[in-house]
């Protein structure tokens, strides 16, 4: 068609055609694109809204030099012919349609043109962070699973040096991932899992003496920032504990000694003193210093304990003796060295090291130090002693680098591209520190890294709305390690991805900072508005199309697509493991 028609108004960067043609005799013209061409400038435009008397284009870009150039900067004069683009035209906006190289990816076909097919620039896309937003149902377990089978399987190029991450949250990955090495025998998919019942793959462990200050407040579900000197002592205190070199020995003593101090000096009445005095020395106690030590006087010698005796008026005889013995203990300019990493433990014992802090920061004697701290007792005896424990369990010394060698490593030699965390056996809370704490060890280890870049992680996170929120995080430890990645992450090779149903619950930095969006059927209100103010480009026009995606059918756009684009994405094969319940077949039993 020569001429679609003449234009009758421009308004912004929209422009109204009195059509001149019949528009009966055309299946859809909705989102085709049109060329305003007046001679000297081609303004590329897409059809918005029809009528049978008019068209509404909204103009997206231009063509300069044979280069579609998106934006505006000048718009089309009213003696413009308007036609629709033809296919030369149509590969420059959204490029070609047959490509095969390492530097762009197989998407889909569009939605508007029969057929044509629609590529990603690799760099483009995965060097940014990405978001994958939908309603449940609408495809985006499917849409993601089958970008992953498309990066591994369209190419005649191999991504070895992949290291891609998924966080899944209900295990529907494994299904659709497992036949990488089948595929190739370069190409490996490795899978672990959270189910203590029936392992579907290798049991997660983390290795506890990895985590730092904030780890353990993330897995304790610290709330005050008070709570944090109590951890930092308590993960200080651990490897002396396990220790028995005479430094470490002088180390304990000192601060028995200064706790039990603390309690002789209290102002209580004798009997509690006693009590807790012997309570600590029940628990903590050195070859030195404990309920039988020797105390040795002119004439006599009695134990500790005997010591503490208290009559029958309520009165401790020998309380000055005992002041002065325990004196002894003390070491003036003592100093707990910062924990190096390389001494092996687990939750018994940093439950251990966490009472004995608290005992430290005189517990016994301060109420208000017993309300804020001991949540944490309580929280860490509750995973010491419940079936979680089992994740904390590493088998093996190793550093943070070394475990994330670890996470990639299939049978000692072979690295995994693909490596899925099966988060579906473990509560939300824990399944969300769990996912924290690895993605920290991620970006610590890339941020340390001398080859910085070079070996970048992809961390993608199902679910996202359960994890990646604004949490307390920011205010108890300064900053929220989603928010830190999108921010700080690309520069060092860290990208996050983001697959969700509920945008508007998402953490606004971390989805600010994503630089590409494939969104699939959206109909919360809620969601559609958050969409339309967290994401560039998006027009009500947009958001009017969200509404009536069938499933596995997108508009895509961002910095790898040089317009927003509609898009079908195929079926991945296999599927992951995402299928709604047969209703009708369970209930009549039909075979």
């Amino acid at each position: 068609m020569d001429n679609l028609g003449n234009i009758v108004d421009i308004d912004g960067s929209f422009v109204i055609l009195k059509i001149g043609f019949d528009v009966s005799k055309y299946s859809n013209l909705m989102n085709v694109h049109v060329v305003f061409d007046d001679g000297s400038k081609k303004i590329i435009g897409e059809i918005l809204k029809v009528t049978t008397e008019e068209l509404m284009v909204g103009i997206v870009g231009e063509i300069n030099d044979n280069k579609f150039v998106p934006g505006i900067s000048s718009k089309p004069s009213f003696a413009s012919k308007v036609r629709i683009v033809n296919m030369q035209e149509l590969s420059l906006i959204l490029g070609p349609s047959e490509i095969e190289d390492s530097d762009h990816l197989y998407l889909g076909k569009s939605s508007v043109y029969n057929n044509y097919k629609i590529h990603i620039d690799v760099n483009s896309f995965f060097s940014n962070h990405f978001a994958i937003l939908g309603n449940t149902g609408s495809g985006k377990s499917c849409t993601f699973a089958r970008i992953i089978q498309n990066i591994f399987t369209t190419s005649k190029y191999l991504p070895v040096n992949a290291s891609i991450f998924v966080f899944d949250a209900y295990g529907e990955y494994k299904n659709a991932f497992s036949f990488l090495h089948q595929f190739n025998p370069s190409l490996n998919y490795k899978s672990y899992t959270t189910n203590l019942q029936k392992l579907d793959g290798e049991l997660l462990r983390i290795p506890l003496w990895l985590l730092d200050v904030d780890d353990i407040a993330l897995l304790l579900g610290a709330t005050e920032s008070s709570q944090l000197p109590i951890i930092e002592k308590s993960l200080k205190l651990v490897p002396i504990l396990k220790s028995t070199d005479e430094n470490s020995t002088i180390l304990k003593n000192d601060i028995l000694a200064r706790a039990i101090l603390d309690i002789l000096q209290s102002g209580k009445d004798s009997i509690k003193i006693r009590d807790q005095i012997t309570a600590v020395l029940s628990t903590f106690h050195t070859e030195l210093l404990n309920l039988d030590s020797q105390i040795i006087q002119p004439g006599y010698v009695r134990s500790l304990k005997q010591c503490l005796y208290v009559d029958n008026s309520g009165k401790m005889q020998e309380m000055e003796l005992v002041v002065n013995f325990i004196q002894t203990f003390q070491s003036d300019g003592l100093e707990i060295p910062n924990p190096k990493g390389n001494v092996m433990y687990d939750l018994s014992d940093l439950e251990q090291a966490l009472e004995f802090a608290l005992i430290s920061e005189g517990v016994l004697k301060s109420d208000k130090v017993f309300d804020y701290a001991n949540i944490l007792s309580v929280r860490l005896h509750t995973l010491a002693n419940g079936e979680y424990k089992e994740y904390f369990k590493y088998p093996n010394m190793v550093t943070k680098s070394g475990y994330v060698r670890d996470l990639m490593t299939i049978d000692s030699n072979s690295k995994a591209q693909l490596i899925g965390f099966n988060i579906n056996y473990v509560d939300d809370r824990i399944a969300k520190s769990m996912t924290k704490i690895i993605s920290k060890m991620l970006f610590d280890v890339a941020v340390n890294s001398d080859n910085r870049g070079k070996f970048p992680f992809h961390i993608i996170i199902e679910e996202a709305h359960r994890y990646v929120q604004k949490d307390i995080d920011l205010e108890l430890l300064g900053y929220n390690i989603f928010d830190r990645i999108t921010k700080e992450g690309r520069k060092y090779g860290v990208i996050l991805g983001l697959i969700t149903q509920r945008p508007s619950e998402l953490s606004e930095t971390s989805i600010s900072q994503c630089s590409n969006f494939i969104v699939l059927r959206t109909l919360h209100p809620k969601d559609l508005q958050y969409i339309k103010e967290m994401v560039p480009n998006v027009t009500d026009e947009i958001l009017a199309i969200l509404k009536t995606l069938q499933p596995g059918s997108a508009i895509a756009f961002g910095s790898a697509f040089r317009v927003p684009v509609s898009v079908k994405i195929d079926l991945p094969n296999p599927q992951p493991y995402s299928y709604n319940s047969d209703i009708a077949k369970i209930w009549y039993a039909l075979n």
